[in-house]
């Protein structure tokens, strides 16, 4: 029985400075701002104030925020499936080996970098219309700025499908072979076999790593700041424009429990999911 108390006492000792951290940066600061979204320090009263302030002058931002983030995140899972699927069932292996050493580099750009390598890349004379005008794609008169919400959602993909993919790639090279390859010997065609029989075995794993992506892009300031540079916008640039330009903290606080109720929704749509998994007879 010492033994165990022991043992039990030094896994507590351990975890402390995890614990410590996740209280003081995280826990912490996410009770103080849902705790402040409903207050009206002026008035020292609790109220809803600001939550109608919130959806009086943000009802558009909000909108276009769930919109932007839920068409990148299926784009991203498109992408994620199409990319994992390829370097699990293809046969070109010169095209495989380029395509697993290149479609990892947005892992390691940080998503203020991205946003301006994007800036480069999709205005008016970057980089995509130049290389379009010099094959004679289009016109130049045709070039056309992408530095909008196709911008937004441009980045994002990019930025986000090699974390999804490098999940999923990971799954699927752990799957039993022998079903892959009696699909493929009864001639069903490599893309049917990734859509019925690959990804149904690794969709938990994708929808973790796009649930993963859903909550990261909800918190990302830069990327529609540095792009987007108008109405409508993303949530995360309103809080920012709050806090900068009015000192106001309380909406921006109903701002943020707004974003916390948009990923909230998704996690709980995960949670459901697996507990059905888990309870379902074998």
């Amino acid at each position: 029985m010492k033994t165990v108390d022991r043992q039990g006492l030094a896994a507590i000792v351990l975890m402390m400075p995890a614990l410590v951290t996740l209280c003081v940066l995280f826990l912490y600061p996410l009770g103080y701002s849902l705790l402040w979204a409903f207050r009206n320090e002026e008035q020292d009263t609790w109220t809803l104030a600001n939550f109608a302030k919130s959806f009086d002058f943000y009802s558009t931002d909000i909108i276009f925020t769930v919109l932007i983030v839920t068409v990148s995140t299926v784009l991203i899972g498109v992408c994620s499936i199409l990319i994992a699927g390829y370097l699990a069932l293809g046969e070109n292996r010169v095209a495989v080996l380029i395509l697993r050493w290149l479609y990892r580099w947005p892992l390691f750009i940080p998503f203020i970098v991205a946003g301006q390598l994007m800036r480069t890349f999709l205005a008016k004379n970057g980089m995509m219309n130049n290389i379009l005008v010099s094959g004679g794609v289009i016109e130049p008169l045709q070039a056309v700025s992408f530095l909008d919400w196709r911008g937004i959602v441009v980045t994002f993909v990019w930025k986000q499908t090699p974390f999804v993919t490098l999940l999923l790639a990971g799954a699927i090279a752990t799957l039993d072979r022998s079903t892959i390859e009696a699909a493929r010997n009864l001639g069903a065609r490599r893309f049917r076999v990734l859509l019925e029989i690959v990804v149904p075995q690794v969709s938990t794993t994708l929808m973790v790593g796009l649930i993963l992506s859903y909550v990261l892009m909800m918190s990302v300031l830069s990327v529609p700041l540095m792009i987007n540079a108008q109405s409508p916008t993303m949530i995360t640039v309103d809080m920012a424009w709050r806090i900068n330009s009015y000192g106001d903290y309380e909406v921006a606080n109903a701002l943020g429990f707004i974003s916390y109720a948009m990923t909230a929704v998704v996690a709980w749509i995960y949670l459901r999911q697996g507990i059905r998994q888990d309870g379902s007879p074998t």
